[in-house]
């Protein structure tokens, strides 16, 4: 694995995690801060490729959009339980039922941790441990137990100091690829840069599109390129190729 990948170019197609690849972590994702910078390189990048530059991320789409309000980028939220394609059509997993009891019993799990944040997304319940790592074992152990009761609808996603309860058969590597059969991404060279397990996905199917798959951060991956860090990603937009 190379630690340079090449330049970017206006003709390629691009997918960006958020959380760990653009923007650096927080105590809380609500906490997150977006830079000018950032915004204009990524409106840059965005008006350079025609439009062919996507979010991927386990934020929910509107969490998204208010973190980059210039422009409405296509984006798959929630690891792709939610994706809008360029033409600005949505479309949407549906939960299932047993979806509310679990979000229930979970809240009562943590109400004496509040060291503990569970983030309701909607169609997914992450629960983050940053602020308190020691209870990593708790979270595991209580969204283990939870899992049964949505009758196989759902998994369990590993992230960054976080679990979460997911729509099964839903994943950045699938969304990836619904957005490269429709314009303007068809036909392009996919690029896709994450740091995270569920970046993974993503980084598979670029693979296997002979893409350029990108991982920031230190760790086992299958991606073929590393970026160190959030910064090395921003220099890297810097770089682009008109």
């Amino acid at each position: 694995m190379s630690h340079v990948p090449p330049a970017p170019r206006c003709d390629w197609a691009y997918f960006f995690d958020v959380d760990g690849t653009l923007v650096d972590f927080a105590d809380t994702p609500a906490a997150v801060r977006v830079s000018e910078t950032l915004r204009e390189l990524l409106q840059e990048l965005y008006h350079c490729a025609g439009g062919a530059v996507a979010i991927m991320s386990g934020r929910s789409i509107i969490d998204i959009d208010s973190l980059f309000p210039s422009v409405q980028l296509p984006a798959a939220g929630q690891h792709g339980a939610e994706r809008r394609n360029a033409a600005g059509h949505a479309t949407r997993h549906e939960p299932t039922q047993g979806l509310n009891l679990v979000r229930q019993r979970l809240a009562e799990a943590i109400v004496d941790k509040p060291g503990l944040l569970l983030e309701d997304k909607g169609l997914s319940l992450a629960l983050h441990y940053r602020r308190i790592p020691s209870l990593a074992t708790f979270v595991h152990q209580t969204m283990e137990a939870l899992l049964p009761d949505l009758d196989g609808d759902y998994c369990l996603q590993q992230g960054k100091s976080v679990l979460e309860l997911k729509p099964a058969g839903k994943d950045k590597g699938r969304a990836l690829l619904d957005f490269m059969s429709e314009p303007p991404f068809a036909g392009r060279m996919p690029v896709f840069v994450g740091d995270d397990a569920s970046d993974e996905f993503g980084f598979a199917s670029v693979n296997e599109l002979s893409g350029h798959s990108i991982k920031v951060g230190a760790g086992d991956t299958v991606a073929r390129w590393r970026l160190d860090n959030v910064h090395a990603v921003e220099q890297w937009l810097r770089s682009i190729s008109h």
